[in-house]
């Protein structure tokens, strides 16, 4: 199928994510919406299992911060937008590991 937009949501599996894809998933139907999501302790795709074979909707489990894996979904997908909403948000994790959280959030 020819879709009119291809739209990254990072962070799509998250509580605020999954809501933003759900919606953009079925109010544009004519849009390809890739849920790009790391699966970190944030993240759960039960979530998404009212959507989860909808024509327009593609998951991909993929780290943001990894470039090449980045490169390869952009070029694959030909993306025209991202909606980003990956992120740490558990404050204790900044102090643990604050290069990561930083890394993440950040860059």
């Amino acid at each position: 199928m020819d879709f009119r937009r291809n739209i990254i949501i990072t962070g799509g599996a998250g509580f605020i994510g999954s809501h933003v894809v759900r919606l953009f998933v079925n109010k544009y139907p004519d849009y390809h919406i890739i849920n790009l999501d790391n699966l970190t302790y944030a993240g759960n795709l039960t979530n998404l299992k009212d959507i989860e074979n909808k024509p327009n909707y593609t998951f991909v489990k993929a780290d943001i911060c990894d470039f090449e894996m980045m490169l390869k979904i952009f070029t694959q997908y030909h993306v025209d937008g991202v909606i980003h909403l990956a992120a740490e948000s558990h404050v204790d994790r900044s102090i643990r590991d604050p290069f990561t959280f930083a890394r993440t959030n950040i860059l």
